[in-house]
């Protein structure tokens, strides 16, 4: 089962998870990182950075894979998964370009580009530590609710909320893809260990199912509960349906 920690803020979520990950790399200065995209990971990102600059961390010998990617989208638009990440972390840090694995929104070969982007995985022999964000349906990655979850990497048709929800990085509702290409459950489940961070009462629904509700293909984030090493990180809005209620493993 996840063990729980809650923080104050938004801020001590994201100075907490990224300790996690500058350990992980101290420990393993080769570690591979598994990566997310979003508002919530923008925070620990900074942190990094931050760490970097004052000479805290060498990310030169780590390797990233992202999970997911708008499909349609080109890595330069600024909208694109790989666009953030070049914002917020990739274009700050001393990492290398070659290391560096996004899957990309526009190609000619889905099958190609697959095979491709699990064949760097494998080679890689899996994530050390993978961060997570999770979405108000309990998606991870794209990872959506379905009747069954695809183990790899795959296309998927994105949720009527997941669209709204991610409306609001883009100018109007109707600029938002509605497919993403996305790591499969499979590859985020055999990461060594795994970091989810959420913040806000939005959230709060979604991460007491997470810990505390059915294992279900119809709220992806309860797969979680089955992994042998997650970390759930909240503030204290996004734990407010988890306090009085004897949620496994917390600390404050």
């Amino acid at each position: 089962m996840p063990e729980v920690m809650i923080m104050d803020n938004y801020d001590q979520v994201s100075l907490r998870g990224a300790e996690e990950i500058l350990n992980q790399i101290k420990k393993k200065p080769d570690s591979v990182l598994g990566l997310a995209t979003g508002g919530t990971p923008i925070g620990l990102y900074e942190k990094l950075v931050q760490s970097y600059q004052c000479g805290n961390v060498d990310l030169s010998a780590v390797t990233t894979f992202n999970l997911d990617e708008y499909l349609g989208l080109p890595a330069e638009h600024p909208q694109s998964y790989s666009y953030f990440m070049w914002k917020h972390l990739f274009s700050k840090v001393n990492i290398q370009k070659r290391n560096v694995h996004i899957l990309p929104g526009i190609f000619d070969n889905e099958q190609k580009t697959i095979a491709h982007f699990e064949k760097k995985l494998k080679d890689c022999a899996g994530i050390d530590i993978q961060l997570l964000g999770i979405g108000t349906n309990g998606h991870i990655g794209f990872n959506e609710p379905s009747a069954h979850l695809t183990v790899g990497t795959h296309v998927v048709e994105l949720a009527d909320e997941t669209v709204k929800s991610n409306s609001r990085f883009f100018n109007k509702i109707d600029d938002v893809p509605t497919k993403a290409i996305t790591m499969g459950m499979g590859s985020i489940m055999n990461a060594k260990k795994i970091i989810l961070l959420a913040s806000g009462k939005s959230k709060a629904e979604a991460i007491y199912k997470t810990i505390e509700g059915r294992v279900s293909t119809d709220f992806p984030a309860s797969f979680l509960q089955l992994h042998p090493n997650v970390k759930i990180i909240v503030d204290r809005d996004a734990a407010s349906f988890l306090v009085g209620k004897g949620a496994h493993k917390i600390s404050v």
